[in-house]
């Protein structure tokens, strides 16, 4: 599905679900993770998680534009468009909108792994864990002024 196609299926699910237009942008974010798509207060447009509509289907990608088109249509009427205000809640039973969209069936990358960096002075013995290396011909022990000395670096999964 293109934008384009998105742009006119928000459309029409807003004239026919709300009885009103949908006036602004919606767009595509492959930047969301967590989320099936977000409603911008500032700007107005709405932002679809894509995945969603490749893991799940065009059922759920609906279910997230309905929800999407309540928050919209209750921020520009000036009505509570908060998932707590009851307006909102009752909106989403009328149009048939879930609360919370599903679990994407793929789980997300997993990060890289973690590094720790270990310094050790050469003068005290005194050990520093360090995420960010050091530059050892700037920086001196705390205790004592001594020379550092990078030992080793760790690795976590």
């Amino acid at each position: 599905m293109e934008e384009k196609e998105l742009q006119e299926l928000v459309e029409k699910l807003s004239l026919e679900e709300f009885g009103k237009p949908f006036k602004h942008r919606v767009t595509f974010n492959s930047k969301l993770r967590t989320t099936g798509g977000r409603y911008l207060l500032g700007t107005h447009n709405i932002e679809i998680n894509k995945k969603y509509l490749e893991q799940l289907g065009i059922k759920e990608l609906i279910g997230i534009i309905k929800h999407e088109l309540c928050h919209y249509h209750l921020h520009l009427e000036g009505k509570g468009y908060q998932h707590r205000d009851p307006e909102f809640r009752w909106l989403l039973k009328k149009v048939g909108a879930p609360r919370f969209c599903s679990q994407l069936t793929e789980k997300p990358k997993k990060r890289s792994a973690k590094k720790v960096l270990l310094y050790e002075c050469t003068k005290c013995r005194l050990h520093y864990k360090r995420k960010r290396s050091i530059d050892t011909s700037r920086y001196v022990c705390g205790k004592c002024r001594g020379k550092l000395k990078k030992i080793k670096e760790l690795t976590f999964e």
